[in-house]
């Protein structure tokens, strides 16, 4: 089976972070976003994927060093000027003449996929959306439907308390190829505000999955701190990162680290390979990429050290993200 990934995105919101790394290649736990992502398609049996990129599209090519992932084969579909979800997956999946996958570039999700393809084959849909639940919908893209999944409307970003649901757009879609033919090529046009809005108009077979599985959006610094966490807490499996070995409960280790032996580690955290953590430091809810120095008698809480970062002895770091670019010095 096949997948698109939109990674077009600038993620100015997590910016300096994005200013030279596209936000589907930070990490999470030590691990490339865009890789778990292909880990879970693979889980699928997904075997190619088309990356759909805008920003910085040469990031993409040089950290996957080639066209494969895994078992996973890779292509990359690069726009000249930005496209819209619609107008990137119409740009992206031009050529493919099977049922396929489209998920977006920044959604940490534990969806079954097999549950939703059983869902689209059963409704002999032409395009499904995994929906999820949210406490104040005010901000999304909110879909109604009836009780056998068939959609009834979309109702983009409601006043707050006047939702009709508080189901969600997952940002996650099973397609059939016909979709794409509803597309314009080459334009500008957005799937969830035009293609699926105009299917209903055209009684297109359009239908709604309802998951109570892990969702999280990345794009801000807040989720993308809460993604460390919930990765480490186990909410999307175990173990939060490969190789990693649980030295005590809630402390994970990956590779060789350096480790003194008064340095405190408190759960949860993760250390990466090559990181070298110093006497009486204290690690706390954090992530230390690999190869990151943290000095004697430093403190770090609620943070996320990029690979190659640097912590000088006594500096005290709280709810930073902290690029292999920068050193930490105490203030």
């Amino acid at each position: 089976m096949k997948a698109v990934v939109l990674v077009g995105g600038e993620g100015t919101r997590l910016r300096p972070l994005t200013l030279h790394t596209p936000k589907p290649l930070l990490p999470i736990a030590n691990v490339a976003f865009i890789e778990r992502q292909l880990d879970w398609l693979g889980r699928y049996g997904v075997t190619e994927v088309i990356l759909s990129i805008g920003y910085l599209p040469d990031a993409f090519i040089r950290h996957f060093n080639g066209d494969s992932y895994g078992e996973i084969h890779l292509r990359y579909a690069v726009e000249d000027e930005p496209l819209g979800t619609a107008g990137a997956i119409r740009f992206a999946a031009d050529g493919i003449e099977e049922r396929f996958i489209v998920c977006n570039g920044d959604v940490l999700t534990d969806l079954d996929l097999g549950e939703m393809m059983e869902f689209h084959a059963a409704r002999k849909a032409e395009a499904s959306i995994a929906l999820t639940r949210v406490l104040d919908p005010s901000a999304f893209g909110v879909v109604p439907t009836r009780e056998d999944g068939e959609v009834i409307a979309f109702v983009e970003k409601p006043p707050a308390g006047q939702a009709p649901t508080d189901w969600i757009n997952a940002g996650t879609y099973i397609l059939e190829p016909s979709v794409l033919k509803r597309i314009p090529v080459r334009l500008n046009v957005s799937v969830e505000r035009e293609t699926f809005p105009r299917m209903l108009e055209e009684t297109g077979r359009l239908y709604a999955l309802q998951s109570e599985g892990y969702w999280l959006d990345i794009g801000t610094p807040e989720k993308y701190e809460q993604a460390q966490h919930d990765v480490l807490l186990g909410c999307v499996g175990f173990p939060p990162a490969p190789g990693a070995v649980e030295r005590s409960l809630g402390v994970w280790v990956q590779g060789s680290p350096e480790i003194a032996a008064d340095a405190l580690l408190e759960p949860p955290c993760l250390i990466g390979d090559g990181a070298v953590i110093g006497e009486r430091a204290q690690i706390a809810n954090s992530v230390v990429g690999k190869g990151v120095k943290v000095g004697a008698d430093a403190a770090v809480r609620d943070a996320i050290l990029l690979e190659g970062a640097s912590v000088s002895a006594g500096a005290d770091v709280k709810r930073l993200a902290v690029t292999g670019e920068c050193e930490l010095s105490v203030v």
